[in-house]
């Protein structure tokens, strides 16, 4: 009895070892606290992560079938079983690739949906590139026009009076107000 008592009592494992007293978890949260003990005593040690479980693929149907069976008289009591177990394995098989079916044609027309909208927005974008050149184009010819004005109107402003010079430059800017949109100028 007092050897049955020393064995229980060790700490120390064979090989040099020490270690804790074995405690069993008695519910989920216990063990799953002694996990955390155990992976914790070691911080610097890595943590084993299982890979995740591969998909499900039904087994292939045979390429020939030698004993074709049925559920007809005079089978046999067990061939039943038999052949209720094959057609059921059948009919799993055949509910996992319709499955599979509608999973790649909702892919297929969710990877359409994105192409689609790729391609609508591009467009768009290049509408709109095309209408800010032109509003470019359109600004750098009236600059261009007012610049042109503008030299033409320094070489008639010394021949001129003081008070054509303040006709002409209200005109002007009436002209390139009317030339150049309201919101390129910025006036609403």
């Amino acid at each position: 009895m007092a050897e049955h008592e020393q064995k229980n009592n060790k700490t120390a494992k064979p090989g040099g070892k020490s270690g804790q007293p074995l405690v069993i978890a008695k519910t989920a949260a216990e063990e799953q606290r002694l996990k955390l003990e155990r992976l914790m005593r070691n911080p610097d040690k890595p943590a084993a992560i299982p890979d995740r479980p591969k998909k499900w693929n039904p087994r292939a149907p045979p390429e020939f079938v030698r004993d074709v069976m049925g559920s007809s008289a005079g089978a046999g009591s067990g061939e039943f079983h038999v052949y209720r177990h094959l057609r059921r394995r059948e009919y799993q098989r055949q509910d996992f690739l319709d499955k599979m079916s509608v999973k790649q044609s909702k892919e297929q027309s969710y990877l359409d949906k994105v192409e689609q909208n790729q391609r609508e927005a591009e467009e768009r974008t290049a509408k709109r590139r095309k209408k800010r050149e032109k509003q470019k184009q359109k600004k750098l010819m009236a600059k261009k026009a007012k610049q042109e004005d503008q030299q033409n109107g320094d070489a008639e402003k010394s021949c001129d009076s003081s008070e054509d010079e303040k006709e002409e430059d209200e005109q002007q800017e009436a002209e390139d107000d009317a030339e150049v949109p309201s919101f390129i100028m910025g006036k609403k």
